[in-house]
């Protein structure tokens, strides 16, 4: 429509001078020396075609103003409403929950992924601050500044017995964030003080919403059991979860009087997500928030991870260290070496297949490479083994089953895969990334067929997600080099062709 009266109005206007040349100026021209009588009768006739011209024109004129007018506020706004910078750190407050107790010793999971230089926000939240914090950690560029909640004691919790009232003050921590008042904000993050963030791979799966609607983004837990006792709508808050700041700023103006009417549920989660749905608004879930509600080794769960980039870990301390002959804190620093070079490509799953041997070669970059001797076809080999133990100790047959697909761990240690741990990552030429995996202590009686293979280097492009690929992911593929001594494995992750299938040929 604006284009159309954009072309118009010019050709409105050449008709109307035109027509007024064409009509009066020859007329006058060709009158040579008329006589009076021919000038006083063509006088009035003259007038009035010039009357109507001009009426004509100008209203034309008029008409195609406003439509120009009007045609181009509709089109400004319109802009205005898909165009917006992309979202980055400083875009994003962290809300942490915490105590004056378990900080000083969980501090030490926030540095490994705060950062205030690279322009992150947020705090801590206690509910006293510590009294022998030697580090200064509330001005400290490594750790978020502390912040002491409010005081909660008006407010009603009537839980059974077992409960912890601190579900209160940690649930108010998405209002007391709120009332901060940080400019431009687009999300707010939420998680406890054991919740390791990855904070790019967060800013790059936020990216995939428009931060101007209402969103609560989340995952439930790892647990059937729980979801079916505090609903499979909620974002469980170890985890971590976001909410976008127009959706948080509403929630602030009414979550006291909302938790109110829940005074009987247990943990703070429960009445975030209560007092959302109130407001009308459900879960948009995001697999890659881990609440790790799990026991023991957690590998077979990081070395199937879904086709989406790592947001988070929570519950270091109530696992075994994620990499063999290492504290529990050091194995994540260990991660993050990797997440430093790749963070979207940390833990994704490539599958691929050696013809020559008949081995099926499993790949959770910047984890592990797995080695099956045998050919594991893909919808098994992307199941989850179920290395770990139930959350609680002597649980029902429900608290054994889980919100993924799993498989068992053979019982036969010497039929199990061969593991080979990354030992370190790098650049190498031409911007390729090199991670190289050494082999694990395998405990069998006899010579494995993965005997002589001491290391596998994993050659890999830096992974750049764009929108497309987010909404639409899709696994890549892998090709497998062996070495001519036999004691080495390359392993060249790729981007599949047109229709490529992952199987054994």
């Amino acid at each position: 429509m604006y284009i159309y009266f954009k072309q118009i109005i010019p050709l409105v206007s050449f008709l109307c001078i035109y027509s007024n040349n064409f009509i009066i100026i020859p007329t006058l021209i060709n009158m040579k020396k008329p006589p009076i009588q021919n000038l006083t009768r063509l006088h009035p006739m003259i007038k009035f075609i010039l009357a109507t011209i001009s009426t004509f024109c100008a209203i034309t004129l008029c008409v195609s103003v406003l439509l120009l007018a009007t045609t181009k506020i509709v089109n400004v706004d319109h802009s205005s409403h898909h165009v917006s910078d992309p979202t980055t750190l400083n875009h994003l407050v962290f809300g942490i929950a915490s105590s004056g107790k378990s900080w000083p010793r969980r501090k030490d999971y926030a540095k490994l992924w705060w950062n205030h230089n690279n322009g992150m926000r947020g705090c801590v939240f206690l509910d006293t601050l510590p009294s022998n914090d030697t580090n200064n950690s509330s001005s400290s560029p490594l750790l978020p500044p502390l912040c002491v909640s409010e005081d909660t004691s008006k407010f009603r919790y009537t839980y059974r017995r077992g409960g912890l009232r601190s579900a209160i003050r940690v649930a108010r921590v998405v209002k007391e964030i709120v009332a901060l008042n940080h400019s431009d904000v687009r999300w707010y993050v939420f998680g406890d003080d054991d919740t390791v963030f990855l904070p790019e791979n967060l800013v790059k799966i936020l990216s995939k919403y428009d931060h101007r609607l209402w969103y609560y983004v989340g995952a439930h837990t790892e647990m059937y059991e729980g979801c079916q006792v505090f609903g499979f709508g909620m974002a469980f808050g170890g985890g971590g979860f976001a909410i976008s700041a127009p959706l948080a700023k509403v929630l602030a103006k009414v979550f006291d009087s909302c938790i109110e009417r829940y005074t009987h549920l247990y943990g703070s989660d429960a009445r975030v997500y209560s007092c959302i749905t109130e407001l009308g608004v459900g879960l948009t879930h995001e697999p890659g928030f881990h609440q790790v509600d799990l026991r023991g080794n957690i590998f077979g769960l990081l070395a199937a991870h879904p086709m989406t980039p790592l947001l988070s870990l929570h519950h270091p301390e109530a696992i075994d260290s994620i990499f063999p002959n290492m504290t529990a804190k050091g194995a994540l620093q260990h991660l993050f070496e990797a997440v430093k070079v790749d963070s979207q490509r940390v833990l994704q799953q490539t599958v691929c297949y050696d013809n020559e041997s008949s081995w099926t070669v499993s790949v959770s970059w910047g984890y592990a490479v797995q080695v099956f001797h045998n050919n594991l076809p893909l919808p098994e080999a992307v199941r989850v083994q179920k290395t770990f133990k139930q959350w609680k100790e002597g649980g029902s047959v429900v608290g054994g089953i889980y919100t993924f697909n799993t498989r068992e761990v053979h019982p036969d240690p010497c039929t199990r895969p061969s593991v080979f741990y990354l030992d370190k990552v790098s650049y190498g030429k031409d911007f390729f990334i090199i991670s190289n995996y050494k082999k694990s202590f395998q405990n069998c009686s006899h010579d494995m067929p993965t005997k002589k293979l001491e290391v596998i280097k994993v050659v890999t492009n830096k992974l750049d997600l764009g929108i497309k690929q987010l909404q639409s992911p899709k696994r890549h593929c892998c090709d497998v080099l062996r070495s001519t001594t036999g004691d080495m494995m390359e392993v060249v992750i790729r981007e599949c062709k047109d229709e490529e299938l992952i199987y054994m040929h």
